[in-house]
């Protein structure tokens, strides 16, 4: 069955194009060229993406993420003309799955699709990690803290596993960036940064101080194989 994307962007040539390109590739696509438009499309037809603009005419991108996030886990893929770090990185904090800057091919749009698609279907590759009150479930892909499901990304998952998995070894940025595939690497990129925020915000009991997932200044990070002993 084919998997339904909805397009939130007011440039009506690129919604256009965007339609027949990822038609042709085998999925259904809905477009709206407003915000409102688009949360009320997806309200009344859910989506198995979104790729949504930063900047639109009513209301900006981030808004309508904050407002997508407080009543779904659809995949968001963010566009933006800007261009602009910041923007990437509010955009991860909010809860984005991936970012590309305008402009960009559709064959980098639907190669970064794909992998968001991919990593929210993914079978179950490994049994539950348990590290303490927290456990970590490839098969769902999802985290769970004192039994509470933790609130984060397919790529915040992607490098929680990667970092738990390795537990009790350094992991550098790269090898984050080498293992969650689709986070553009650079060598000046705080991307990895901003999610493991996201992840520690989800996941520690006080995220200033941090016992699960510890920086290691210089080197990268690295997940505690013993995290709720007591000092």
């Amino acid at each position: 069955m084919a998997e339904h994307l909805l397009i939130i962007d007011d440039d009506t040539r690129l919604s256009a194009m965007l339609n027949d390109y990822l038609s042709a590739n085998g999925y259904r696509v809905r477009s709206a060229p407003t915000a409102a438009a688009g949360l009320a499309d997806l309200s009344r037809s859910p989506a198995e993406a979104v790729i949504l603009d930063v900047m639109l005419p009513d209301l900006d991108g981030f808004e309508v993420l904050k407002r997508i996030r407080a009543g779904s886990d659809v995949p968001v893929l963010m566009l933006t003309a800007r261009g602009d770090e910041t923007d990437r990185i509010v955009g991860l904090e909010i809860g984005a799955d991936d970012y590309l800057p305008k402009p960009f091919s559709p064959r980098e749009l639907l190669a970064r699709l794909r992998a968001i698609l991919r990593r929210r279907g993914a079978s179950p590759v490994a049994g539950i990690l348990r590290f303490g009150r927290l456990e970590i479930d490839p098969g769902s892909r999802s985290a769970r803290l004192d039994g509470q499901v933790c609130d984060m990304t397919g790529h915040q998952f992607d490098i929680l596993l990667a970092l738990a998995e390795s537990a009790g070894r350094i992991l550098t940025r790269e090898q984050l960036l080498d293992r969650v595939k689709g986070i553009e690497a650079d060598a000046f990129d705080r991307s990895v940064d901003v999610h493991v925020s996201r992840i520690r915000a989800a996941i520690e009991d006080d995220p200033r101080h941090p016992r699960r997932i510890v920086t290691v200044r210089g080197a990268g990070y690295v997940f505690a194989r013993r995290q709720d002993e007591k000092d």
